[in-house]
């Protein structure tokens, strides 16, 4: 166990070029932009000191940024393609201890996992020097990675190869024998497979109905909500699952 470094803040990486659904984190979903679900239920963390929203230097950015300015979010502009030397950027703006890292394609992650996340590094004995949430065992769109600003600026040091550079804590994560490495996998994480992340128009789709049916009445519904309503109907799962999940 060690004692918790703060301010813990939470980096979210948002730009406007994705390839497979341009935009996508200005979609609209039930009235509001993706990315303001997925800030506003990351605002819902107790255990955070501050969340960043860290978006690009293009022109287009600047409707991430206003989005983010409105709820009260800091905003951090930098490379499009070396996302690691984008939230490096946004640690040390920051002064950021600890790192909890997510993406912005998101918009029903749950903040109680995140939570949960930041607990289990802080508790972990031994210490540990990267912990994530068990995409094995989660849907992914629930992702979140915690670590150390000074493991942040060994990788921005020396990660060379492009995969690296663009998915920021890979090069943590293929180092088990330097780093110590672990997943944390909540009570019922047994959901493997089933996306709540949004990269395609059909997961648009399916997250729209989600939000639509369970934010009127629950609205700070969790995944052991989304998991009943999609049992609940069967098919709307079936809109993605022929989705491939990028590789790093």
């Amino acid at each position: 166990m060690h004692p918790l470094q703060r301010p813990v803040i939470a980096i979210t990486q948002a730009r406007i070029g994705s390839t497979r659904l341009p935009g996508k984190v200005l979609k609209p979903i039930f009235g509001k932009p993706l990315l303001w679900w997925h800030l506003t239920r990351l605002q819902r963390c107790r255990l955070l000191d501050g969340i960043v929203v860290a978006t690009t230097e293009e022109p287009g950015a600047a409707a991430i940024a206003a989005i983010a300015d409105e709820l009260g979010v800091a905003v951090w502009r930098g490379p499009v393609d070396d996302v690691l030397a984008r939230y490096q950027g946004a640690a040390a703006a920051n002064a950021a201890a600890t790192i909890v890292r997510v993406t912005s394609d998101c918009p029903v992650i749950d903040p109680g996992l995140v939570d949960q996340l930041v607990a289990a590094y802080q508790s972990a004995a031994p210490a540990v020097d990267y912990l994530s949430l068990d995409v094995s065992r989660l849907p992914r769109g629930l992702d979140a990675e915690i670590f150390s600003a000074a493991l942040l600026g060994i990788a921005a040091r020396e990660a060379s190869e492009p995969a690296e550079r663009e998915h920021v804590t890979a090069f943590i994560y293929r180092r088990p024998e330097r780093f110590r490495i672990s997943a944390l996998a909540p009570e019922g994480a047994d959901r493997p497979g089933l996306r709540l992340c949004v990269d395609t128009a059909e997961d648009l789709d399916l997250v729209t109905r989600v939000i639509e049916a369970l934010a009127p009445h629950r609205p700070e519904f969790d995944w052991a909500d989304i998991a009943s309503l999609l049992d609940a109907n069967p098919e709307w799962p079936r809109l993605n699952a022929g989705i491939v999940q990028k590789a790093p």
